[in-house]
Parts: structure tokens; C-alpha cells; sequence
């Protein structure tokens, strides 16, 4: 366009922008960012929304954060871009602090702000954040019961601050409007089993996805992971394996690796290590490298590695070093084998590959949360 002498409108440029994300093409993005400065664009906030959700999409939500604070003029809509990028990127304080800035820059809150509120809420286990969001929606929303988005992230919000029962309440609708019908929607099923499932709540996930195909409710993957998981955390191999078959046979859903990779847990924590070394061949074998991934291989390592079976920890560990070669875990715990073994020649080995290979495992860290 611009090579032929053809202006370019907004919804050009915000078309580019879409499509720059989606390629990943962080200097491209950038030219059309300096190109809307140069001639006055930034006066569209869709022109500027589309340069805030380019940004959040590729992970870089500092710019974002400055194309925001840049714009002359900014709507809710901006304002939810943000708010998604400051979310998938793991910044849930400064999500929160844009939401209690927005009434001061005089923007409303709309069903994506306040679900996007939540889901910081669920990144912080924000329980008393997230109450107060409640009750702000109680009172705002007369159709909550409609609205699957809100409904799921209050579930997941309540599941992931330990408090299950709440989460049951949003759940059923209790103490709002009581819903006359179950909802038909699989996303709240899901959100629900996952609450259960990780609250080591086994039985109810195994009971809640049988009601949900008495409901007649599709399954998706998610549920599947879910229930399958919960059968192997209660010890019934078989009951998991039937789950994990009926994924293809009833419901036509292709297995992912995190279905593999919970399937070989199933067995593992029931013995069967061999049975998942048999199955993870058999994938890899008929259906191609592309559908094994590292952690398929490292749920046999990590339970070879509790089992004390170091025949088999080794060939597991080679196959996924063969996947991720830069794979320091990998390392970590087939290395923490070997010094059960006494092993010091195989641990030193294992030292200088990692030194050869700059490998660094990454350090764990959480939050807690002590009154407010």
C-alpha cells in the first residue's frame, strides 16, 4: 500500500497489527508503532488498542503499559488490553492497580474488566480481593447467571484461594438466582472439576464428570486431564485407563501430551512402570516425535526416580534430553538417583554436561497472603 502511494486507514493498520502478533514479528510491530507516531494516529483508540493488545500478545506489556499512558485519548476497551497482558504475563498487583486507577481516568468497568479483575485475584490467591469483586457483581450484574466468563472465573477464584465450597456456590448460583436448569455450558463443568481436582477433592471430580454426561454435557480435553488425574491420585488404574480410551472411542478428541503425560502418572502411581514405558514407545513409535514431549517422558522419570528404578530412569531421562537437550530438571533428578545410588562418577558427568550445556533450573517461589 504504502510502495503504490495508498493511505493507510485505521482499520489497515489495526489489521497489520493483528496480524504482526500473530507471526510474532516483534520489529515489524515496532516500524508500525513508530509510523502511527509520525502521522498522528494515535489520536484512534482502536489504533491504540491494537498497539497495546500487539504488545501484550508478545509478552512485552512494559511498551504496552507506555502506549496506554501515551494515548490522548483511551476507552475501556484500551484500558481491557492492558489488563489482559498485564495478566497473561503474570503481573496480577499491577493488574489490580490499573483496575482502582480506571474510575480516576474516568473509564467503566465492563464484563471484561471485572473478569480479568478475578483472574488477577486467582494469580494472587487474593480471596479478600476477590469477595469484594464478588459482592461489586452481585450488586452490578442482575444476569450473572448468564454470563459463563464471570461464573468460571469466580469458580476458579474461590477454587484456587482453597475455599471449595465457595466455589460450589458460584458454581450452583446458591444465594443468588437459583439457576431453574443446570448450565449447559462445558466451561463452567470444567472450571469446577479443575477446583476439585486441584483440591485433591478425587471422589467429586470422578461423581461431577459422571453427572456431567448425565446432563448430556460434552467433555472437552480439560475435563478429561481432570477426571483421569483424579482417578490415578485415588488408585483406580483401570477406571483411568476407560476415561483416557473413551477420549477417541466416544468423543472423537485427539489425546494431547498432557493426557499421555497424566496417563503415564495413572500407571506409575500404581506400579506399572514398565506399562508406561511400553505406551510412551508405542506413541512416540506410530505417532511420530512431534506428539511426545518432554514432560510425557519426565512423569516416568520423576516416578522412576520415587520407585528407586534406575534401569529405566535412565533410558526415560535420555529420551527427553533427546526432546530438550536444555532441559536442566532432566538432569536435577536422574543427578538426585545417582547420589541414592552412590553414584559420584555418573553425578560428575552429569555436572559437566551441565556446565558444558550453561543449563539453570529455575527457582521455585510463591506468595502468601497474611491478612491484607
Amino acid at each position: 500500500m504504502q510502495t503504490n502511494a495508498v493511505p493507510l486507514d485505521t482499520y489497515a493498520l489495526c489489521s497489520t497489527l493483528t496480524a504482526t502478533s500473530k507471526v510474532k514479528d516483534f520489529n515489524f510491530g515496532k516500524q508500525i508503532h513508530a509510523h502511527v507516531g509520525k502521522s498522528g494516529w494515535f489520536s484512534s483508540v482502536f489504533v491504540g488498542s491494537a498497539l497495546i493488545d500487539f504488545y501484550s500478545k508478545l509478552l512485552n506489556v512494559k511498551d504496552a503499559a507506555l502506549v496506554f499512558d501515551e494515548m490522548p485519548d483511551r476507552n475501556t476497551v484500551c484500558a481491557n488490553a492492558l489488563l489482559s497482558g498485564y495478566c497473561d504475563d503474570g503481573l496480577c498487583v499491577k493488574a489490580l492497580e490499573l483496575v482502582r486507577k480506571m474510575p480516576v481516568l474516568k473509564l467503566k468497568y465492563d464484563r471484561f474488566t471485572l473478569s480479568a479483575a478475578l483472574r488477577a485475584c486467582t494469580g494472587l490467591s487474593s480471596v479478600e480481593i476477590g469477595r469484594q469483586l464478588h459482592s461489586y457483581l452481585l450488586r452490578t450484574t442482575p444476569d450473572l447467571e448468564n454470563d459463563v466468563f464471570l461464573q468460571s472465573a469466580l469458580i476458579e477464584m474461590y477454587g484456587k484461594c482453597g475455599m471449595v465450597e465457595k466455589a460450589q456456590l458460584a458454581f450452583k448460583l446458591e444465594g443468588m438466582v437459583i439457576r431453574k436448569e443446570k448450565s449447559r455450558d462445558v466451561v463452567l463443568w470444567t472450571s469446577m472439576l479443575g477446583v476439585y481436582g486441584k483440591n485433591g477433592h478425587y471422589k467429586e471430580v470422578i461423581d461431577l464428570y459422571s453427572e456431567m454426561l448425565q446432563e448430556g454435557i460434552r467433555p472437552d480435553g480439560i475435563a478429561f486431564l481432570t477426571v483421569i488425574s483424579a482417578c490415578g491420585h485415588t488408585g483406580q488404574v483401570h477406571a483411568g485407563v476407560k476415561y483416557f480410551e473413551s477420549m477417541t472411542n466416544d468423543f472423537k478428541l485427539d489425546p494431547g501430551p498432557e493426557h499421555y503425560s497424566c496417563l503415564v502418572d495413572l500407571l506409575c502411581r500404581a506400579g506399572e512402570l514398565h506399562k508406561a514405558w511400553e505406551l510412551l514407545n508405542e506413541t512416540c513409535h506410530y505417532k511420530g516425535i512431534g506428539n511426545c514431549s518432554v514432560s510425557m517422558w519426565g512423569a516416568l522419570l520423576k516416578a522412576c526416580v520415587d520407585s528407586g528404578n534406575l534401569e529405566l530412569a535412565k533410558l526415560a531421562a535420555q529420551r527427553a534430553l533427546e526432546l530438550d537437550p536444555q532441559n536442566a530438571g532432566i538432569c536435577v533428578m536422574l543427578s538426585n538417583l545417582y547420589a541414592r545410588f552412590g553414584m559420584w562418577d555418573e553425578i560428575e558427568r552429569l555436572r559437566v554436561l551441565i556446565k558444558q550445556r550453561g543449563l539453570i533450573k529455575d527457582v521455585g517461589c510463591s506468595w502468601v497472603q497474611i491478612t491484607n
